[in-house]
This record gives structure tokens, sequence and C-alpha cells, in this order.
């Protein structure tokens, strides 16, 4: 190849380069842009946000989040978050031996069985809110924080056994024969051996448990009333006869992002190769 034919195709190769990079910036603040302009909203006055035309530079104010924490709004935060690790805690638990018992079971019937746990995130949530308003109503679990956490619980869990069987599929049982040969128990090849290896696996179900329970509106807003309140509920008693409290609504969605955010960045690293380790198996 020509000097001036390696120079053109350098240049095609840095053109191209150029324009990826460009549509990835450009698809990047399509994405974030709802979520820069909520945060901008937080920082914002209400004559400053009905502003018209709206100014990117203002001067900021901590009005709404200060609001916030004087508000009913602290006590469901700690409301969300407790329910929230504690359900993905408990799913995790649960799920995982189940996960790997199933994957180990060699008898027939095992497919099915996996079936019939994913069948309780088949049907719309609304079909099981009137059984579990009943049957808490009588438990008097109405209003409680372990009433949350139990429902959580029994969604989360057909969840975790479905993510996590396909990386135990792919581990080789030959590991786990090598440390039964070597003097270790069922329970100890199990949690010295596989579970370390599922680490991606792991870190991307539990941002999914976490992320259901986090969000969830429905369940919490039916089952719970002031006690149990979580975040998301609690946003919306902003919106009132009186009017919407845009600042204080904005401040309260940004804050509900953020423990999302800090703990998939702490997790990213195998968030990736979690979401995708059991999707080919071989």
């Amino acid at each position: 190849m020509s000097t001036d034919a390696r120079t053109a195709a350098a240049r095609r190769r840095a053109r191209d380069r150029t324009l990826l990079q460009a549509l990835v910036i450009v698809l990047a603040v399509l994405a974030l842009a709802p979520f820069l302009w909520l945060l901008l909203l937080s920082f914002k006055t209400n004559a400053e946000i009905f502003r018209f035309p709206p100014r990117l530079l203002f001067p900021p104010t901590l009005a709404n989040y200060a609001a916030l924490w004087t508000s009913e709004f602290r006590h469901s935060f700690v409301n969300s978050l407790t329910v929230s690790v504690a359900s993905t805690v408990l799913s995790l638990v649960v799920g995982v031996p189940a996960a790997y018992a199933l994957s180990r079971w060699s008898a027939r019937g095992g497919g099915a069985i996996t079936l019939w746990i994913l069948a309780s995130r088949m049907a719309p949530p609304i079909a099981f809110t009137i059984p579990y308003f009943l049957v808490y109503r009588h438990l008097e679990l109405l209003d409680t924080l372990t009433g949350l956490i139990i429902i959580y619980l029994t969604f989360n869990l057909s969840l975790v056994i479905w993510m996590m069987r396909p990386f135990y599929d792919q581990l080789p049982r030959s590991l786990e024969e090598a440390a039964w040969i070597d003097g270790a128990t069922l329970w100890q090849g199990f949690t010295r051996i596989i579970l370390p290896l599922s680490g991606p696996g792991l870190a991307a179900t539990a941002i999914l448990c976490f992320l259901f329970a986090w969000n969830d509106f429905f369940f919490a807003l039916i089952l719970t009333r002031t006690e149990a309140m979580t975040a998301p509920v609690a946003v919306v008693n902003f919106m009132n006869y009186e009017g919407w409290e845009w600042g204080r609504i904005a401040a309260g969605g940004t804050m509900i992002m953020l423990p999302v955010l800090i703990f998939s960045f702490v997790v990213r690293k195998y968030l990736v190769h979690g979401l995708t380790g059991g999707a080919v198996k071989g």
C-alpha cells in the first residue's frame, strides 16, 4: 500500500472515531438531560422554576433540601432505605442457595419448578394487592416495614433464582468435586468455592432487587399509611390542593436517585459482566 493510501485510511479512521465520539456524547446528553434538569430544578426557587425563558445560570438555593429534612420525607427516606436493604439481603440469602440447588439438581421437573417460581412475576402487581391487603389487615401488618419487606421478598426471590441459576450452570462441577475430595462439606464447597466465583452475578442481582424495592410506589401506596410510608409515596404529598411544590418534588426525586447511583457506582465493575455473564451458556 502506498504512502498516500495509508494516509487516507488513517484519516478515515480518525474521522470515524470523531463521529463515533460525537454520537456517544449526543446520546449521553439526551439520556442524562431529564436527570440534569431535575437536579437544576431542585436548586431553584418557585419563582425561578416558573421563569420564562428559563435560565441555566441562576443563584442556587438549598431551601428545598432543607425543607425535605424538616418534613415527613426524612422518616420516609429512612423507611425506604431500611426496606430496600433488608429485602435485598433476605432475597439473596434465600434465593442464591435455591438457585444453586436447582442448577445442580439433575432430576426431572427442575425446569418446570423454575418456571413455576417465575410465575410470581408474570401477573401484574394489582392482581396481588387485594389478597395481600386482606391478609395484612388480619395479621396487623398494614403500615409496617415488616409487611413491605415480606412482599418485596416474595417478588425478588424469583428474580434472584432466575438470574443466578445461569451462573451456576456455567461453573464446572469439578470445582466442587475437588473440594469434596479434600474433605469439604457440601455447604463449605458452596460458600468457599462457588459463591466467590459468582460475585458479578450477585452484584447485578442485588442492584435489580434494590431497584425494585426502592422504586416501588404501588404496594407502598396501598399497604402503608404514615408509619411505614416510603420516599416515593412521600414525594406525592408535595402535590396538594394548595399547589404543587415543584422545588421540593425535584429535591425529593434527586434524593431518591442518589442511593441507587451510589450503589451502582460501588459495584460498577461487576455490573456489566453480571448482566451478561449468564446470557450464554458454555
